[in-house]
């Protein structure tokens, strides 16, 4: 299958991409910038992503940088997908800041691991409880900018069925969020039985860290990590709050966070323990 593609990811790629190229032919912003009839400003807002360059700006780059042939090629196609809007662009003023730049790279996303200690997992909410989930914590928007968010949230969850290669997820959960009767005994039976027939797709693990394991290493909070198929493209963790997202890149923290998946899988529940366990708390559900 052809591979997904995102804007935000192509961009991510292309100012790491003209940032090394820049730091390997030894050259200074400000010699780069004289050579091109431009200013280091430009170029320095080109390598941090807040200017996304033109075809023919990337062109003369490679001109400076003497790259040539299928890598010189390849630049500039990046260049050009990087300058296209994803489908989650339009929806962007109704998304907390940060989180529409999230979902570009989760687009492009090969394996999404994500732990969770309240609500299910927005890739793996029915729509009856999404929409229970945004209107407890929208509080004052209108109910046209829920539907928005039920929308996007529901639309992205393609990802794990296809066009393309779907993205492989492994979702931690804590008991609570089981257990958190969320829309009502009957939204939550629902969901709860959409959740074991994920975990049979073969793209998706869910795991439950029980209430026995007791204190761990994500006892702040909820995290993901986000692995890209192209080896150039390192890992990154996305940390969400109430009005906003943050995705730190510092290797140190991404390697943290990744250290502390791991701690949380070797307390979680086996795959098909953590089925059985979903499906009781959904009998649960169902019982007078």
């Amino acid at each position: 299958m052809a591979p997904r593609r995102s804007p935000t990811a192509r961009h991510r790629r292309l100012m790491a991409e003209l940032s090394r190229l820049r730091e390997d032919s030894g050259l200074t912003r400000v010699q780069v910038a004289e050579r091109i009839g431009s200013t280091d400003t430009t170029l320095w807002r080109y390598e941090t992503g807040l200017t996304r360059p033109r075809p023919s700006d990337v062109s003369v780059l490679t001109e400076v940088y003497g790259v040539t042939g299928e890598a010189r090629d390849s630049l500039i196609q990046m260049a050009r997908e990087a300058r296209q809007r994803g489908w989650w662009h339009r929806h962007r003023q109704a998304l907390k800041p940060g989180f529409d730049s999230y979902i570009g790279l989760e687009a492009e996303a090969s394996v999404v691991r994500t732990y969770e200690p309240l609500v299910v997992p927005g890739l793996m909410q029915t729509e009856p409880y999404a929409r229970a989930v945004i209107e407890a914590t929208a509080m004052t928007q209108a109910p046209s900018e829920v539907d928005e968010k039920v929308s996007v949230r529901i639309s992205r969850q393609q990802l794990l069925h296809g066009p393309g290669d779907p993205i492989q997820l492994v979702a931690l959960l804590d008991e609570a969020v089981l257990r958190r009767q969320i829309g009502g005994r009957a939204v939550m039976r629902e969901q709860l039985e959409h959740l074991v027939d994920l975990g049979k797709l073969p793209n998706v693990e869910i795991r439950v860290i029980p209430f026995s394991a007791g204190a761990h290493a994500a006892m702040d909070g909820k995290f993901c990590l986000l692995s890209f198929p192209e080896p150039e493209d390192p890992d990154l963790v996305y940390l969400e709050q109430a009005t906003s997202g943050l995705m730190p890149e510092d290797p140190e923290e991404v390697r943290r966070y990744t250290l502390m998946f791991g701690s949380l899988s070797a307390l979680a529940l086996g795959a098909e323990a953590s089925a059985t366990f979903i499906a009781q708390m959904a009998r649960r559900c169902s019982a007078p």
